[in-house]
């Protein structure tokens, strides 16, 4: 428990020193200075990713690398296993990547700047209209060449079986016409979730060969949801 209170320190502190870097990317935005925004951005967000990671004193191993498309945004669907999920994908997944969050987080000062910067979009689940928006407004970014990551399962395995995914989660993709790339999660649950405690673990991200959305039918699009689930149980180890 002392270790688990020390890393939510850390993790604090470690946001409100880089809060000058996230102003300064902020004002590039103001600027028109996109590109130089977002490297900035992207840069800050994979120090801090890998900072939360490093904290677990945990090792993660990236397989499949020569599967992420550089030349187009992609939807990343993953199982979802952990907390520790999305820092993991944003710290070691060589690919800058946005997803979903709720809107309670946009309470939270310099987190909510960091999203906001990586072009995350907030949903309030409880107002059905804004959902809608929100979920055009993910298209849209996603149209504009950033990527988002989905997690189809809904709620966290924790390690336990990996359940049906959700045929809606994979509108983004065939709405914003990129591929979708499956990703398998392995281990996240051991570093906190296993014992609700920080520990260290081992992680192994494999990502598999990208799946075409552009002109798919509604057949096929029925298909797809099943057929990523079962390419993502294929590199898990348990």
């Amino acid at each position: 428990m002392v270790r688990t209170v020390i890393c939510v320190i850390r993790f604090v502190m470690y946001l409100v020193f880089k809060n000058h870097l996230l102003n300064k990317a902020v004002k590039l935005g103001k600027e028109g200075k996109i590109a130089e925004r977002d490297a900035l951005t992207n840069d800050i967000v994979k120090n801090w990713a890998r900072f939360v990671v490093g904290l677990t004193k945990s090792e993660v191993e990236v397989r499949g690398e020569e599967n992420i498309p550089q030349d187009t945004a992609v939807v990343l669907i993953g199982n979802h296993q952990s907390y520790l999920d999305i820092p993991v994908l944003m710290g070691y997944v060589n690919k800058p990547i946005a997803f979903i969050a709720k809107s309670e987080i946009l309470r939270v000062p310099v987190l909510s700047k960091a999203m906001k910067l990586m072009q995350c979009t907030f949903l309030v689940r409880t107002n059905m209209r804004q959902s809608v928006r929100a979920m055009a407004e993910a298209v849209e970014t996603i149209k504009n060449g950033y990527s988002m990551v989905i997690f189809p399962e809904g709620t966290r395995s924790k390690g336990g079986p990996v359940i049906d995914f959700k045929p809606g989660s994979f509108k983004l993709a065939y709405k914003s016409g990129v591929p979708i790339l499956p990703v398998t999660i392995d281990g996240t649950f051991r570093l906190f979730e296993e014992k609700n405690k920080v520990q260290s673990g081992k992680v192994i991200i494999t990502i598999h060969p990208p799946v075409p959305t552009a002109e798919l039918t509604k057949e096929n699009q029925t298909q797809i949801p099943e057929k990523v689930r079962s390419v993502i149980l294929t590199a898990l180890s348990s």
